[in-house]
């Protein structure tokens, strides 16, 4: 018996979908999908790099080899036929569209400045917590480590992906 796999591909409401490109070629898969009207997104960060002589400052993306797409089902193949576009991520066989309020959770996180990284994987163990001030206000997710007094895992469950971020420990509040 085989079950048939989900897709959440609706032909006029345009849901996000997670993208895997080729190595460093993010911005130019945002700048074609662009180019081709498809609305997507790339959450960049700001890094500073100090050389010996001088000190540069450059934008990656957050996820490396990601980039978000808001589409309809007859974008899919313009989709896939870019230049540097590998596959849909899909969850097993499935299709499954990202909650625009995770892609707005990522707009916030790369907005505020704080220093963030990417971390693949899920995690089972820790509190949940909000934040409840700043800019990532209503942020929800487990609290898997604290060191210091500022570190803190946000895991965002349908991108695949915890964000690991400096917020103040007196911005938080177990959720019950």
């Amino acid at each position: 018996m085989t079950t048939k796999a989900e897709n959440h591909l609706h032909p006029t409401e345009p849901k996000w979908f997670a993208v895997y490109t080729r190595s460093k070629s993010e911005k130019v898969v945002h700048r074609l999908l662009s180019n081709k009207g498809i609305e997507c997104y790339l959450p960049l960060q700001k890094v500073t790099r100090r050389y010996t002589r001088k000190i540069k400052s450059y934008e990656i993306p957050l996820i490396t080899c990601y980039i978000f797409v808001k589409i309809v089902k007859d974008q899919y193949i313009p989709v896939l036929e870019t230049e540097n576009v590998v596959k849909f991520i899909r969850l097993a066989r499935n299709l499954i569209a990202i909650p625009e309020k995770e892609i707005d959770i990522l707009k916030l996180v790369v907005g505020e400045g704080e220093n963030v990284e990417a971390h693949m994987g899920r995690f089972s163990e820790g509190d949940e917590v909000e934040i409840i001030g700043g800019r990532l206000t209503g942020l929800k997710g487990k609290l898997i480590e604290i060191q210091g007094k500022k570190q803190m895992v946000v895991e965002l469950d349908n991108v695949g992906y915890s964000l690991k971020m400096n917020i103040d420990i007196s911005l938080l509040r177990r959720v019950i």
